[in-house]
C-alpha cells in the first residue's frame, strides 16, 4: 500500500482509503517565511495537522522541514496524494514524477460531474441557482422525486430577516468552545520563536476559536444542528456588532482543513428537518451554502482557467493600501468597517455579510487590486484558501471578471448596511448623505464606484436602474472629487 501524503487541509479520515493506511505530513517553514499569515490562522493550521499526526500515532511519518521538497527527500517508498487544492500544489506535486494523484476528496460534487454539467449549459457565464438544482438532484438532497421539497428549490426569500438590534444578539448558545492542550502550547512557542527568527505574521494572537480535530468539529457541527440551525435561515444575512457569530455554523474552517465531510453536514441537516422539524427555509440556506456554493467555487476555480484569479476587467489598478493590509482597525471611524477589521485581526473571522457587503464592498468602490484582495483574504482568515478566495473575491466580490459567475457587482450605499444591521446608529457617518463631512464612506463611494465604471458595466441588465439613478444626480462630480481625495487614507 502506498503512503498517503496528506496535504494541511486534507485531514479527515475520508481522505485515507484504509484505516491502516501509512501517512505522510510535512511541515513547511518556509510557507510563512514567504508571506505574512495571521497568527491565528497559523496556529489553527499547525495545530491541526500536529493533532492528526498524534491521532495516527506510528502510522503517520510527520515531517517539520524547510521545504516540502526538503520532506519529500527524505521519503523513498511510493506516495499517492488527494487532489491538491491549488493551482501551485498541484504543479509541485506533478513535477515530482513520482506521486500519484487521486481524484479530489472532501467535495460532493465531483469535477468530472461540474464539467459535464457546465458544458451542457452551453452559456457564456454560469449561475449558482442552476448549478444548486443539478446538485440537488444528482445527489438527491430535500427533493421528492424531481421536486424540491417545499415546491421551491431556493427559500432565500423567507431568510432576510434584519438583525434584532433591541436584543443585541441572536437567541441561541454559542458554538462550543475548543480547550487547548499541550499540542496548542507547543505551537504556540514554536510561533513566537519563529517571530523572533523573524518570520512575521499579521493580526492577534488569542485563544484558539476554531476546532482542530474531527471529534472537536463533529462537536460543533452537532451543537448547530441541535441548538442553531433553526435560527441560521432567518439571519444568515444580518449583522450585528455585539454578535460576531449569529446563528452561523462557524464550520467553515473545519470543512476547508478536511475535519469534515461536507455530505455528513448536509444529510445531518436533512434529517434535522425531516425527523425533528428544523424550519426548511434554515436548513435550506444551510444546505445551499454548502451542496451549492461551496462546490460551485471549488469546481469553478478549476473549471475556468489559470488566469481567472489575475482577473481585472474594471481596471482596478490601486495597491491595497498599509493599514488595511496590517488590519489597523482602531485606524477606522466608520463603525461597520472598523468592526469589520477588528474581527479579522482579533479572531481571523468575519462572517459572510461583513465580508462581502464591507470589506469587499468598500475595496470594490475604492478600485484596489483584486489579486491583491485575493491574497490578502487568503493570508488572513482562518478560512481561507486560494480556491476558495479566487471565486469568491475575484469573480464576485470585485466583479473583476465583469460576471463569469455573479450577474452584478456587489456594491451598495450604507442604506444596505443601515437595514441588515446595528453599525450606523452609533457612526460618526450618515447612511443617507453621500456629501460632506458626514458622508458615508459606503454611500459615497458606491456613487463614485458607478461613475468610475459607468461604461464598463453599461450593458448588465442589472445595472440599468442603478445608472440612470447616477445619471439624475446633480453632485456626482462632486462626489468622485471628495473620494479621490479620501484616495487610500482610513475612513
Amino acid at each position: 500500500m502506498s503512503r498517503r501524503w496528506l496535504f494541511a487541509d486534507q485531514l479527515g479520515p475520508h481522505f485515507l482509503d484504509d484505516r491502516r493506511q501509512p501517512v505522510l505530513l510535512i511541515e513547511s517553514k518556509s510557507v510563512f517565511r514567504r508571506r505574512a499569515f495571521h497568527r491565528q490562522k497559523a496556529h489553527l493550521v499547525l495545530s491541526a495537522m500536529r493533532h492528526r499526526a498524534a491521532e495516527l500515532g506510528d502510522q503517520a511519518r510527520y515531517l517539520r522541514t524547510e521545504t516540502y521538497a526538503d520532506g519529500l527527500r527524505q521519503v523513498s517508498e511510493p506516495l499517492d496524494v488527494c487532489h491538491p487544492t491549488s493551482r501551485r500544489a498541484l504543479d509541485f506535486v506533478r513535477r515530482q514524477g513520482r506521486v500519484t494523484i487521486l481524484p479530489a476528496r472532501g467535495f460532493v460534487t465531483a469535477m468530472t460531474d461540474f464539467a459535464d454539467w457546465a458544458d451542457g449549459t452551453r452559456r457564456s457565464s454560469l449561475r449558482l441557482d442552476t448549478f444548486y438544482r443539478f446538485a440537488r438532484l444528482r445527489h438527491q438532497v430535500l427533493v421528492e422525486g424531481a421536486d424540491p421539497v417545499g415546491g421551491r428549490w431556493s427559500l432565500d426569500q423567507q431568510n432576510r430577516r434584519p438583525a434584532p438590534k433591541q436584543a443585541g444578539r441572536v437567541s441561541v448558545p454559542n458554538p462550543p468552545t475548543p480547550r487547548e492542550d499541550d499540542i496548542d502550547a507547543e505551537v504556540r512557542a514554536d510561533l513566537d520563536r519563529w517571530e523572533r527568527e523573524g518570520i512575521r505574521f499579521v493580526g492577534r494572537d488569542g485563544p484558539r476559536r476554531f476546532p482542530v480535530t474531527r471529534r472537536e468539529a463533529q462537536t460543533r457541527l452537532r451543537h448547530f444542528l441541535r441548538h442553531r440551525l433553526s435560527a441560521f435561515g432567518p439571519y444568515e444575512d444580518a449583522m450585528l456588532s455585539t454578535d460576531a457569530s449569529m446563528a452561523h455554523s462557524v464550520l467553515s474552517s473545519s470543512f476547508n482543513l478536511g475535519l469534515l465531510d461536507p455530505m455528513e453536514a448536509i444529510r445531518g441537516a436533512e434529517k434535522a428537518y425531516r425527523a425533528d422539524g428544523a424550519p426548511l427555509p434554515s436548513v435550506e440556506g444551510f444546505v445551499r451554502q454548502l451542496l451549492g456554493w461551496r462546490d460551485f467555487v471549488w469546481n469553478l476555480y478549476w473549471y475556468f482557467d489559470a488566469g481567472w484569479r489575475d482577473s481585472n476587467a474594471l481596471a482596478a489598478r490601486r495597491t491595497v493600501p498599509r493599514w488595511w493590509q496590517e488590519i489597523d482597525a482602531d485606524a477606522v471611524r466608520a463603525h461597520c468597517l472598523s468592526d469589520a477589521l477588528d474581527g479579522v485581526r482579533s479572531r481571523g473571522w468575519v462572517h459572510h455579510i461583513p465580508r462581502l457587503m464591507v470589506l469587499g464592498n468598500y475595496a470594490l468602490q475604492r478600485g484596489w487590486r483584486p489579486d491583491e484582495l485575493v491574497d490578502w483574504f487568503h493570508r488572513s482568515f482562518v478560512d481561507g484558501y486560494e480556491w476558495v478566495m479566487t471565486a469568491n473575491v475575484a469573480g464576485m466580490s470585485q466583479f473583476a471578471d465583469l460576471g463569469r459567475m455573479s450577474t452584478k457587482p456587489y456594491a451598495s450605499t450604507g442604506a444596505y448596511v443601515d437595514r441588515v444591521s446595528d453599525y450606523c446608529g452609533g457612526c460618526p457617518y450618515d447612511p443617507k448623505v453621500r456629501l460632506g463631512e458626514n458622508a458615508c464612506p459606503l454611500t459615497a463611494g458606491y456613487w463614485s464606484f458607478l461613475h468610475r465604471n459607468k461604461d464598463r458595466i453599461r450593458d448588465n441588465p442589472r445595472m440599468a436602474r442603478p445608472l440612470k439613478q447616477l445619471a439624475q444626480l446633480a453632485d456626482v462630480d462632486a462626489v468622485a472629487a471628495q473620494e479621490r481625495q479620501r484616495g487610500i487614507d482610513p475612513p
